[in-house]
């Protein structure tokens, strides 16, 4: 399996895993969005927790240029660390939720 592949379908099993949990309180849903094509994939959350509306992304990733970049993540373990032990190399993952100059001190790629 060449690696765009192999990096599509740990994104799509890893948002189908957090797809499958019910948040424990309010009327929430939850929307994965898959879009191989285009390498983005996303975990959304809508509905209400008592008055409040509740409308969100809770993981959003997209493979560019044959890496990985987490645009955010709501998770409480990370997602970065999941992709290591899949095998996916740190130089192939970048957290881009964190500011640029800060990237170089996170051990995983820049850009």
């Amino acid at each position: 399996m060449d690696k765009l592949a192999l990096y599509r379908r740990l994104l799509r099993d890893i948002i189908l895993k957090y797809a499958a949990f019910k948040p424990s309180v309010g009327e929430i849903e939850t929307e994965a969005i898959i879009d191989e094509a285009n390498n983005h994939f996303e975990l959304m959350h809508s509905g209400w927790v008592k008055d409040n509306r509740v409308h969100g992304s809770v993981l959003h990733v997209d493979i560019r240029n044959g890496k990985i970049y987490i645009q955010h993540d709501g998770t409480e373990e990370g997602i970065a660390n999941e992709l290591v032990e899949a095998g996916v190399p740190k130089e192939d993952i970048v957290l881009a939720f964190k500011a640029p100059e800060i990237r170089q001190h996170t051990g995983f790629a820049v850009a």
